[in-house]
């Protein structure tokens, strides 16, 4: 009866396998990167999709509420929104101009 030796097992074993597995990888590679696949395993492109034009995007109407930012004041307000500090005023009766508060909110329009 041959029995095998026990370095054999534990070392050349394992090295035969990873040397068989590299002459795999090595012989199929080349047919991998290039493509060169068997012609009932590759499956078709995807078709491309339609091109669907987009609407154009239109400002809403602009807001009529504001809620105050920090290092907001009247003056940056009135300016962002195209209107004048007194007619800030004249649509935020009983604020004072220069307590503006975070979140505090403000008619603009």
């Amino acid at each position: 009866m041959v029995t095998i030796p026990y370095w054999f097992i534990r070392y050349a074993m394992p090295a035969g396998l990873l040397m068989l597995a590299t002459v795999a990888i090595v012989v199929a590679r080349p047919s991998y990167e290039l493509g060169l696949e068997a012609p009932g395993l590759r499956q078709p492109p995807p078709a491309p999709s339609p091109v669907v034009p987009r609407q154009a995007r239109t400002r809403s109407a602009r807001a009529s509420a504001y809620s105050v930012r920090s290092g907001d004041t009247l003056g940056t307000i009135a300016e962002r929104f195209g209107t004048t500090v007194e007619h800030l005023l004249v649509l935020n009766p009983g604020i004072d101009p220069r307590a503006l508060r975070v979140g505090q909110p403000l008619r603009v329009q």
